[in-house]
């Protein structure tokens, strides 16, 4: 096998790529647009290679054989070099964004972003359940019941965006924080789309995520979420499978 190129010499910043080509990186979730979502755009936005894999094509059995071996018995994980699990989405996307040297340096807004982060997390349920499983009546009702609270919520973010004077929440370029908001604000739109409208500042901060080109290249080509509400399913690979935990 070839050994691995000396760094001695190199720039510290092209050090720190060399060591990020050399990793292997593999990013475990179900069939669903949720948790996984931002940690794969913060992916594309950095350029950082990844493979993106299911439960049962990296476990290799179905997940309620793998749930107990897995940390915290839940997805996602980040497995690096086929030794160390990452676990939990917030964990992932500060991973990300170190490995990228993009974290912010300035501890006061580190913890303003923090707190985005958290506050985005909060969304998760019962937001992304409902849109990814949820079908019929029990669909009309968990959206109508949780509608008052995503509207506090994005109250919240506008005020935050208007307040800051940014393009993004701490600054004018994007971090994790900004890609957790944004994951649920699209998401939303599968909810109902209506309930954006309200808010014409998220609205611009979810056009200028998507204008990013890497974004907008993974945005485009990720598999599309349809049929919601009714039997939602991913086309993956053309072929349309129902969302969930099991292979199809």
């Amino acid at each position: 096998r070839r050994p691995p190129r000396s760094t001695q010499g190199v720039s510290s910043a092209a050090s720190d790529v060399y060591k990020r080509q050399l990793m292997n990186l593999k990013l475990i979730y179900f069939k669903m647009r949720a948790l996984a979502e931002a940690p794969r755009i913060l992916f594309h936005f950095t350029g950082i290679k990844f493979e993106d894999l299911m439960s049962w094509e990296y476990y290799g059995e179905d997940w309620s054989i793998t749930k107990p071996k897995v940390s915290f018995k839940q997805l996602p994980v980040l497995i690096i070099d086929d030794k160390h699990e990452i676990a939990q989405s917030i964990a992932i996307l500060n991973y990300i964004e170190k490995i990228a040297g993009i974290e912010i340096k300035d501890q006061i807004q580190s913890a303003k972003a923090d707190a985005i982060l958290q506050s985005a997390q909060e969304l998760f349920a019962p937001l992304n359940p409902t849109v990814n499983l949820a079908t019929g009546e029990n669909f009309i009702e968990k959206k109508d019941m949780m509608k008052p609270m995503l509207m506090s919520r994005f109250d919240d973010f506008d005020r935050a965006l208007n307040s800051g004077g940014k393009k993004f929440f701490i600054d004018d370029k994007p971090h994790a924080c900004d890609f957790a908001v944004f994951h649920h604000l699209d998401l939303s739109k599968k909810l109902d789309e209506t309930l954006i409208v309200k808010f014409p500042r998220l609205e611009k901060f979810i056009y200028d995520i998507s204008e990013i080109d890497s974004v907008a290249n993974y945005l485009n080509n990720r598999p599309k979420l349809i049929d919601v509400s009714i039997e939602p399913k991913l086309i993956i690979n053309g072929k349309p499978h129902p969302t969930g935990v099991k292979q199809t």
